[in-house]
């Protein structure tokens, strides 16, 4: 009974690898979301490049740079850029919209693993019962198929419980 979620969590653990190197590798660099953050947080305040640059005691050339990615602010300066927005340092510093995308490729994935392991489990069986039938697989060969397509079917009704 101590080992019944032991299946899950190795379920869960491998999605979310899965989806995060997925989701690593079409991230764009933190520094381009930095700009598209600032532009657009810019924006709505409804300031200029130029009165934002005077609220920090930059120039307006320096805010131009943050925005176009041609160079970053100072890491000191984002809590202060954040609390100017009304936003945290980690909406500032996150492309809009990541968060969602992570946990629909996680719930994607879930799906995706859910059909492959269906798959198995149907495969081994019709695979045990036709070699069989044939007389090209033993009783233990077959055994042993039909209890890696039981398992599979086991840990895809574990993880739908979920």
């Amino acid at each position: 009974q101590k080992y019944s979620s032991l299946p899950s969590v190795e379920l869960y653990i491998c999605i979310d690898f899965c989806c995060l190197m997925c989701y690593n590798r079409d991230m764009k660099d933190w520094k381009e979301v930095i700009a598209e953050n600032l532009v657009r947080l810019r924006q709505q305040a409804g300031l200029t490049q130029l009165r934002l640059a005077e609220m920090l005691n930059y120039s307006d050339k320096a805010v131009s740079k943050w925005e176009r990615d041609l160079s970053c602010p100072d890491i000191s300066l984002l809590p202060r850029l954040a609390e100017l927005f009304g936003v945290s340092v980690d909406e500032l510093m996150n492309a809009k919209g990541d968060r969602d995308r992570r946990d629909r490729q996680i719930k994607n994935g879930g799906e995706m693993l859910q059909t492959v392991l269906k798959a198995v489990g149907l495969a081994m069986g019709v695979a045990a019962a036709v070699l069989s039938f044939m007389g090209r697989l033993g009783g233990e060969q077959a055994s042993g198929m039909l209890g890696i397509g039981l398992a599979c079917l086991a840990l895809c009704m574990l993880y739908s419980d979920k």
